[in-house]
């Protein structure tokens, strides 16, 4: 049984988590309001106080509209964000590139700058990372990256959010990567070092991250390990992770990636290497027998689909962040 105290009375959590009685505290803006106390900065000292989850249940606003940009078709990224949308009282526009004349040549500057004059937020999935960074530069609307094919940073929050919540803390935890150097690698190496984890990956020659991303690990070299052999990377992990080893646009690579990548499987072997009670992870979909074996899968699949679930969390958290009205 997990105990949560519902109260925003940041001496009676000091005092009961103290007793080591309760799992996380759930408040909300009224209990905070009647404290007459911020709201954020409430929400930041129980973060310093209790090391389990917390719940804010914060509401944007009920005006809030937030554009869904698809230049890539998702499951994942489009329901929670709807969701969450939803949740938090806003609207969900979604915009598929049939949709937009951006999907006909017409210049990003421009689709930013109409987009702003109609939303509060934007979220976009695509190919190019540089779409998503002049969305940002030309609009004057926040822009959340929901994928490119440089970085995942939303699907890497969620991860984060999973490895902490079964752990407590990241301190002293080294999390390994098996696979393609693609935009999962990038951003969970970058996600990773961040928050104070060792991080070590293992790719074929030829298919590491991006050098943009080994270049920000030089500042945390005693910290970060590229090998060539998923054994190395996996000795000593306490969270291993994986993903797809053909991701959208690779398809005609498929045959041979499966060949490139045959001997960089999640399976029974490998988390031998790892320790004992190892967490693993994969952002989905999940291709059984290629990347992850059906048997490491399914054994794990609470803590996977506890990640899937976060996603929704996470960008929850975001949204209100970047699109809160005071």
């Amino acid at each position: 049984m997990k105990i949560f105290v519902d109260t925003a009375n940041v001496d009676y959590i000091r005092e009961v988590n103290d007793m080591g009685v309760i799992c996380g505290v759930t408040t909300n803006p009224s209990l905070i309001a009647k404290e007459g106390r911020n709201f954020n900065e409430v929400i930041a000292e129980i973060a310093s106080i209790v090391d389990g989850p917390i719940s804010g249940e914060v509401k944007a606003t009920t005006v809030d509209a937030e554009g869904m940009i698809f230049q890539k078709s998702s499951t994942r990224t489009r329901v929670s964000f709807e969701t969450g949308m939803y949740q938090l009282g806003g609207h969900a526009l979604f915009l598929s590139s049939k949709d937009l004349q951006i999907g006909r040549g017409e210049p990003v500057q421009d689709t930013a700058r109409v987009l702003s004059r109609y939303l509060d937020g934007i979220m976009i999935r695509t190919f190019e990372q540089k779409e998503v960074e002049d969305l940002a530069k030309f609009g004057s609307i926040p822009v959340i990256n929901g994928l490119t094919d440089f970085c995942h940073p939303c699907q890497v929050l969620a991860d984060l959010m999973t490895i902490r919540e079964k752990f407590g803390s990241f301190t002293g935890l080294k999390m390994c990567y098996i696979g393609d150097g693609n935009n999962m690698a990038n951003s969970l190496i970058v996600g990773g070092l961040k928050v104070g984890m060792n991080v070590a990956v293992a790719t074929p020659d030829g298919y590491k991250p991006d050098g943009e991303v080994l270049e920000f690990t030089k500042g945390y070299a005693d910290k970060f390990a590229l090998e060539t052999d998923p054994f190395m990377a996996a000795s000593g992990a306490d969270i291993v992770i994986t993903d797809t080893w053909t991701s959208m646009g690779e398809e005609a690579e498929k045959e041979e990636r499966k060949k490139v990548f045959k001997d960089y499987q999640v399976n029974k072997q490998l988390l031998a290497a790892a320790n004992a009670g190892a967490m693993v992870q994969h952002c989905l979909p999940a291709y059984r027998g290629q990347e992850i074996t059906e048997e490491v899968f399914e054994e794990h699949a609470d803590e996977i689909f506890n990640e899937a679930e976060n996603r929704l969390h996470a960008q929850k958290a975001v949204m209100v962040k970047l699109m809160k009205k005071d």
